[in-house]
């Protein structure tokens, strides 16, 4: 290990090089899924090359790094269920908001399963058939964890990328209404987040509130997001409904139309909850839309279920699902079936 750590640190220069360039593309194109996984490595190589400044006491530096890892994955488990305890308790009882709960309990049966199958190895029952499935249960939970990781990360970074504020146009992603006609809490964080992108635009920029009538709904949400925006002062001759759309995809889709039918410049900035930017920037890339995508923050303890749903939308689209299938048979199956076959 020492020799593997001294060697690193002698291409320090080149690594630096590489995770510049790598961290480049992520901003340059935070659409792209794969950049999750590139930010992930190069956490991991980063964590490497720290370790190798130990010098004689890199091993050390790097169990204990490794160590710290451990311990936070371990806490996981307890905060997603505190976390889903407290969802139910602020917003009700619904599959939506049992989310971080049950992924809690699926993280910490894996966890347990592989700490199980680990005791049994020692006991020279690593074939047994309760260790194989014990094996099978921990590697599914770990692969799905660091699917989870790779993208809550990203997520993370990609409100890091430095972004213009002059912007020609910004589109609002409606929600639901209360009452079906009253702005939400969650909906005017993002309208407030517009609103401070206009004004560092100098009033220069056009808002687009996006959302069509929901069936129990009064009037549209982009309606309902203009009466909002002019109660707070910004002029009527700046606003452009899009109040067709019942989908994030069509948001998009109906709001490039409108932008696509005016003149001028179109710098495009979208608007929508720091959970769901992610996604958003990945269909306004398949609708080669060039656009940078704005965050509002939102409840801290509605975040993790949130993530949840996003993660589920983004790896249930079929080219995603796919490569997380194969990737599943290649880390999870085949390990299980190489253990079962000694």
């Amino acid at each position: 290990m020492g020799e593997i750590l001294e060697n690193v640190r002698e291409l320090l220069p080149i690594l630096a090089v590489l995770w510049g360039v790598l961290i480049l593309l992520c901003v340059l194109r935070p659409q792209r899924m794969f950049n999750s996984f590139w930010l992930l490595l190069t956490l991991g190589a980063t964590a490497v090359v720290l370790a190798s400044l130990f010098g004689e006491n890199a091993p050390t530096a790097l169990l204990v790094m490794l160590g710290l890892v451990m311990l936070v994955l371990l806490l996981v488990p307890g905060l997603l269920i505190w976390n889903g305890i407290v969802m139910l308790r602020r917003e009700g009882r619904s599959l939506a908001n049992l989310l971080s709960l049950l992924l809690g309990i699926f993280v910490g049966a894996g966890e347990i399963a592989l700490a199980v199958y680990l005791l049994l190895s020692l006991n020279a029952l690593a074939g047994h058939p309760v260790s194989l499935l014990l094996l099978f249960v921990g590697l599914t939970v770990f692969y799905f964890s660091v699917l989870i990781l790779t993208f809550v990360l990203y997520m993370l970074f990609i409100q890091l990328v430095p972004h213009l504020f002059r912007f020609d146009y910004v589109i609002i992603h409606g929600c639901g209404l209360i009452d079906g006609e009253r702005v939400s809490k969650l909906l005017g964080s993002r309208v407030d987040k517009a609103i401070q992108i206009y004004r560092r635009s100098r009033g220069r920029a056009y808002l687009l509130p996006s959302g069509g009538q929901g069936g129990d709904e009064k009037l549209s949400e982009a309606q309902a997001m203009k009466n909002y925006l002019m109660e707070k002062g910004i002029p009527e001759e700046r606003i452009i409904l899009e109040d067709r759309s019942t989908t994030t995809e069509e948001n998009l889709k109906f709001s490039k139309a409108i932008i696509d039918g005016r003149e001028g410049r179109k710098r495009i900035a979208l608007v929508t909850s720091n959970y769901h930017v992610y996604r958003c920037l990945l269909l306004a890339r398949q609708l080669k839309i060039r656009c940078a995508g704005v965050g509002a923050k939102v409840a801290w303890y509605y975040w993790p279920s949130a993530v949840i749903r996003e993660f589920a939308a983004v790896f249930s689209r079929r080219k995603y699902l796919i490569l997380t299938v194969l990737g599943y048979l290649a880390f999870v199956c085949l390990p299980v079936l190489y253990v079962a076959s000694q």
